[in-house]
Order: C-alpha cells, then structure tokens, then sequence
C-alpha cells in the first residue's frame, strides 16, 4: 500500500473510531466529511443537547512525532472557526448552545488496542 494510502485508510479508521466516541457519549452525529468548497473540510459535525459541536480528529500510527491531541494550532482552531460559521450560514444559525469545537485525538500502537482521547471546547 502507497503511504498516502496508508496514511488515508488511518484516518478513516480514527474518524470511525471518533464516532463511535462520540455517540457513546450521547451525541448525535449530523455530518461527515463536510467540505465548504475551497475554504477546508469539517471531519465531524454532531448535536450534543442543544449544542452544535465541530470536531476535528487527529490520528496518530505508532512511533508519531506529535501526540494527536497538539495538532490544533491558532491557525487551525482559526480556520475551525470559519468552517462552523459557514456550516451555520448553512444550516439555519447557530442553535440555543451555540457552538462548541472539539478535538477527539485517536492514538492507534502497533500492538493493543488504540487510544481515543475527546478534548471539549478546544478553540
């Protein structure tokens, strides 16, 4: 398998492994892989009570240079930001708990089982 492959079917498996999390913890997810044209992609978008969460998700192989959960950087908490604004824009406004962005880091090792971490309200 090519390594943009590889590092492609990774992802996939921590966003899966993201919404398992998610709904586990009683939240509904309304979108996948949300894209806003040009402007960058939503990995999660979910209603958790009567809030609207945006949730990136980092997944790390074993032996990765950054633990996941340091991958939000202003700039990208930033550009987080304009997505959900453009999500509203289309989906009808903000809802009564306004919006909240999340992180969910995904850490899968070589051996064992992998690691889901869920970081509330990081931007």
């Amino acid at each position: 398998m090519k390594t943009s492959e590889a590092r492609n079917a990774l992802g996939a498996y921590g966003e899966e492994l993201a919404v398992r999390r998610l709904t586990g913890a009683g939240m509904t997810v309304l979108a996948r892989n949300w894209r806003a044209g040009r402007t960058g992609e939503i990995d999660i978008v979910a209603r958790d009570g009567d809030a609207l969460v945006v949730c990136e998700v980092k997944t790390r192989g074993a032996g990765a240079f950054q633990h996941p959960m340091g991958a939000v950087t202003p700039a990208k908490a930033h550009r987080l930001r304009g997505l959900a604004e453009r999500w509203l824009q289309e989906h009808g406004g903000a809802p009564p708990g306004g919006v909240r962005i999340d992180l969910v880091g995904v850490t899968v090792p070589e051996r064992g089982a992998p690691v889901v971490e869920h970081a509330r309200g990081v931007a």
